[in-house]
């Protein structure tokens, strides 16, 4: 429910800064499987060594949420500020490249490197139908 929630609402939004709302929808699903697939990881991971799990869960309503909410917007923006990179056909090879690097400079364990793989799928596919698409 949630979920169908929030691509609604970037469908919408895409539109107003005249993005396609279905290749944004597209980038923001891969977001989401991508935690989802993540917080599964981390899950598994306390329940098998309960002395890593967390101690205090952050506040959904008054932390997690407002700061979902500003990454939403941020990723919008980027969206729309990115989309002639995004729609050149260098794109993937680039995304990948700097990808590869910020896994490495950040030192990604191995979860969180299958999740950067999730999210990035539809990022160099997003706003090609639009109307300045090839």
């Amino acid at each position: 429910m949630r979920e169908r929630q929030i691509l609604d609402d970037v469908a919408a939004r895409a539109a107003g800064l005249g993005l396609d709302p279905d290749s944004v929808t597209a980038v923001f699903r891969d977001q989401i499987e991508a935690n989802k697939l993540v917080q599964r990881g981390l899950y598994a991971r306390w329940d098998a060594h309960p002395d890593e799990r967390p101690t205090e869960r952050p506040d959904l309503a008054k932390e997690v949420r407002p700061a979902l909410d500003l990454i939403t917007t941020r990723l919008l923006a980027a969206l729309q500020e990115t989309a002639p990179v995004r729609a050149d056909a260098s794109c993937g090879p680039r995304l990948y490249t700097e990808a590869t690097l910020s896994a490495y400079g950040h030192r990604l364990d191995v979860l969180h490197l299958k999740g950067l793989g999730r999210a990035l799928p539809s990022v160099c596919a997003a706003d090609r139908h639009g109307p300045d698409a090839a």
